[in-house]
């Protein structure tokens, strides 16, 4: 029921301890375990030769701001190139969402990274941790896009992940440094935000991603804590059978549950599935906090898992992604 984080580039004795408890369900890489697309291979490897039953390996590859190997992959550009080039061409932009989806997941899945949590589908609002991440403004062109990513991730071979459930992007509030709280009223979100969310659903997305964000006029507890959105809405009104994550319960926007094993409590009897907990040095009494409690559902799990997935070489010789790079590269992308 847990995806953990680990220190390094290569594994610890102490965290092959942490991978082997029933307790972990997955793992999530960051740039701190990535030196090159051999050394992540390597890591890879050795984390799936400790588990390799329905164990998911996972990663923020977004691109833009938030892409964490890049040396040896393609830089992608932000998803707001993408709504800009909406407005002039949407035909285009669509396009380009679903060759930037394919790269990205195809890239991934030749390592054997099973989930690359995308795409962001908050409203491009404002908030000071979406920015850049999120395609536009307007909850129709976000739709139109989030639904052509979901289509290339697909075809790379990649399980979906929306985030973050219900909206994050409106509200001023970086939620890895502090709390956030978005004050609309349920009719308005059901009319921006929560549509795009819909959308996404319908169009098959295997995961959700929680936000750290409290909606008092829903519920006084923060989304990922809070059983009115994720059993009541985003279950029953919305029809998703999915996963859900929560967030990383180390963010500053996730202590008003209290210490680690309150916060992991409070996300799972909410209704989360799988528990975010990124730094590692909270992994160990994280495991603590859930021994006794049931895993995640085995088929929950499996449906995480990648799918179809090239070699690296056989990846690097198809024309496809030499013409969807050049596309995308024609862009312009951060250094």
């Amino acid at each position: 029921m847990l995806v953990i984080g680990i220190a390094a580039k290569e594994l610890s004795a102490t965290e092959r301890a942490w991978i082997a408890a029933p307790e972990v369900s997955g793992v999530i890489l960051f740039s701190r375990n990535f030196a090159s697309r051999e050394q992540v291979t390597a890591l890879i490897d050795d984390i799936r030769a400790v588990r390799d039953d329905d164990f998911v390996l996972c990663v923020d590859q977004e691109g833009g701001p938030v892409q964490r190997f890049r040396e040896g992959f393609t830089r992608l550009p932000a998803l707001a190139r993408l709504g800009e080039i909406y407005d002039a061409d949407p035909a285009r932009a669509i396009a380009l969402a679903e060759e930037h989806a394919w790269v990205m997941a195809s890239e991934m899945r030749a390592l054997d990274i099973d989930i690359s949590f995308a795409p962001v589908i908050d409203l491009k609002r404002g908030n000071r941790a979406i920015g850049e991440r999120a395609f536009h403004t307007e909850p129709a062109v976000v739709a139109v896009l989030g639904q052509a990513y979901l289509r290339g991730m697909h075809l790379g071979g990649m399980a979906a992940t929306l985030k973050h459930f219900p909206g994050h992007g409106s509200v001023l509030e970086d939620t890895h440094f502090d709390a956030a709280v978005d004050s609309r009223s349920l009719d308005e979100l059901r009319a921006t935000d929560l549509a795009v969310f819909a959308d996404g659903i319908d169009a098959g997305a295997e995961a959700v991603m929680l936000a750290h964000v409290t909606y008092p006029a829903v519920d006084a507890s923060p989304a990922g804590y809070s059983r009115t959105w994720i059993q009541q809405i985003l279950r029953e009104e919305m029809g998703f059978r999915g996963v859900v994550f929560s967030d990383d319960i180390g963010m500053a926007a996730a202590e008003s549950a209290g210490g680690i094993a309150a916060r992991i409590a409070a996300h799972l009897d909410a209704g989360c599935d799988l528990v975010l907990v990124c730094s590692p040095a909270l992994v160990a009494d994280s495991i603590v906090a859930v021994r006794g409690r049931p895993p995640c559902a085995v088929e929950k799990r499996a449906a995480l898992r990648g799918m179809v997935a090239s070699t690296w070489q056989s990846l690097v010789d198809n024309p496809q992604r030499t013409r969807f790079i050049e596309r995308l590269a024609a862009l312009g992308v951060p250094a």
